[in-house]
């Protein structure tokens, strides 16, 4: 694999901030070699939910540091997954930057309005998570595909746990990775006969301002203390502990190099056992 994605471009959404799975798979790629597209909304998300998204700034920085770290080209490239017109221009000005994509990683993702139950969930936010969560996948792949035809390539969808083992107070969440999933074994059989395979992962507990915005609300209500409840969390791992957004980057890695050149279709678990089905 070491030699297998060098000179590859990759392009991953939600990659604007170093504490995300997004930037370790950005980082992962760059090191083994690839040419990175750093995409995320470019400006802080605000009240919109509870962790901020990428500035354009630190969008900036991150391309120059991988750049110059690994000797590779990144691009710090500003796109709404959410709206249609800003993922089409991001597409056309990759078009001109790079010409072909090879890997996508679609990975932006949010959780809005929660923790609410079904009765008590706000419309909008949970429209909101759906279409950031799930439609999002369909409308970055749709734009960025006509770049990825006419060669072997790789799709990387970020599911989670939840699209497999229902959380409480978080549907909306939990409907649009399942909806993930669905759509990776979609777009697989679709897409094999291009060569391009298309899996996806299912986080469980990984460290990032997402899942600390998560121990902190749980703390809140419980009484106790952020430590505590993820010590708590940690009981339900078999293997003992949260885990590192590098842990995604190495899997992500293999699911696009030529090691993993006969798995498509797939949604493979990433929670230290947490998640065992047949």
């Amino acid at each position: 694999m070491d030699e297998d994605l060098k000179g590859k471009t990759a392009l991953v959404t939600g990659a604007g901030k170093r504490s995300g799975i997004g930037y370790a798979v950005a980082e992962r790629l760059a090191a083994l070699g690839c040419n990175v597209a750093i995409v995320d909304l470019g400006r802080s998300s605000g009240a919109a939910g509870p962790v901020p998204t990428g500035t354009r700034q630190e969008m900036e920085a991150i391309a120059a540091d991988l750049g110059r770290r690994f000797r590779v080209q990144a691009w710090a490239c500003e796109a709404d997954v959410t709206e249609s017109a800003s993922v089409a221009a991001m597409a056309a000005a990759l078009r001109e930057r790079c010409g072909h994509i090879h890997i996508l990683v679609n990975n932006a993702g949010a959780s809005f309005g929660v923790p609410a139950d079904i009765i008590s969930y706000e419309e909008d936010a949970w429209i909101r998570t759906v279409d950031v969560c799930l439609f999002s996948v369909f409308r970055v792949s749709r734009a960025v595909l006509p770049l990825m035809l006419g060669e072997p390539g790789a799709i990387v969808n970020t599911a989670s746990r939840a699209g497999k083992v229902p959380p409480l107070f978080n549907s909306a969440y939990a409907a649009a990775k399942a909806g993930v999933i669905m759509l990776t074994k979609t777009m697989a059989r679709e897409l094999a006969p291009h060569r391009i395979r298309v899996n996806a992962i299912c986080p469980g507990q990984i460290k990032t301002d997402l899942e600390s915005w998560r121990f902190g609300l749980e703390a809140a209500f419980f009484g106790s203390t952020v430590e505590e409840r993820e010590a708590e969390m940690c009981k339900s791992i078999p293997l003992g502990r949260i885990g590192a957004p590098e842990d995604a980057g190495r899997l992500v890695a293999f699911l696009v190099s030529s090691d993993s050149r006969y798995i498509t279709g797939q949604a493979f678990n990433l929670d230290g056992g947490q998640c065992m089905e047949l």
